[in-house]
């Protein structure tokens, strides 16, 4: 592709078959041949961001792997960057939508969808910042609705002082949802917590100890929220 390069592996994902994945080279990867990035607030630093293969990704895909599907629940990835999640979702038949503000992430998922020879899988436009009455002609659709589980990974990398994350959640949860974030102890998880706390979700913590396809030890939580009526 122009501007940038990729590549291609086979990843291993605990308790399911693997899956072919297309991502950035490195994170020394740009382009921003039309200005959508820089539209969307992304640096040439951050831009790559979203195309990489993050070790709490695979650690959410493990879990939504292994967690049982209830009927007709509907299932919100947040920040998805690859989707590894939501593919695994997808591959088990659950009713999932991906969503992100990179302007590639949508490409990078066909791409993906196409290598694994899935069904299309629903895409939106999911920028957390956004006022969503604002947003209503965006190119790519954007999140609507209500979900019965919104997960996502490493999500809290940066501190997020106007709670646009957690208000998102709250525009998109259903009363009883439940959300998960598989978060590799960063410091920014108490805040949003707190946050989550004043809409009604209590927090269970189970910590996480794998090895990282690299080798390294990884290290993180999986943050599970659930508001009183779920308990």
């Amino acid at each position: 592709m122009p501007g940038y390069k990729t590549k291609q592996e086979c990843i291993a994902i605990h308790g399911v078959d693997s899956l072919v994945i297309r991502s950035l080279l490195d994170r020394q990867q740009y382009a921003d041949h039309c200005g959508e990035a820089s539209a969307a607030g992304l640096s040439s630093a951050t831009w790559p961001l979203f195309g990489m293969l993050w070790p709490s990704s695979l650690q959410l895909a493990a879990h939504m792997a292994a967690r049982p599907l209830r009927r007709d629940e509907r299932i919100l990835e947040v920040g998805c960057g690859l989707a590894l999640a939501s593919l695994v979702c997808h591959r088990r038949g659950a009713d999932v939508t991906a969503s992100d503000c990179h302007p590639l992430a949508l490409s990078f998922l066909m791409d993906n969808i196409m290598l694994n020879d899935l069904p299309p899988m629903v895409y939106r436009n999911g920028d957390w910042a956004a006022d969503p009455e604002q947003r209503i002609h965006d190119r790519h659709p954007v999140v609507r609705g209500r979900f019965d589980v919104i997960m996502g990974s490493d999500v809290l990398y940066e501190r997020d002082d106007q709670g646009h994350l957690p208000a998102f959640i709250q525009r998109h949860a259903m009363p009883n949802a439940e959300v998960l974030i598989v978060d590799p102890n960063r410091g920014n998880r108490t805040a949003f917590s707190r946050r989550m706390s004043e809409q009604g979700f209590t927090l269970r913590e189970t910590s996480l100890h794998a090895t990282a396809p690299d080798g390294l030890a990884y290290r993180g939580r999986l943050l599970h929220y659930v508001r009183a009526t779920m308990q």
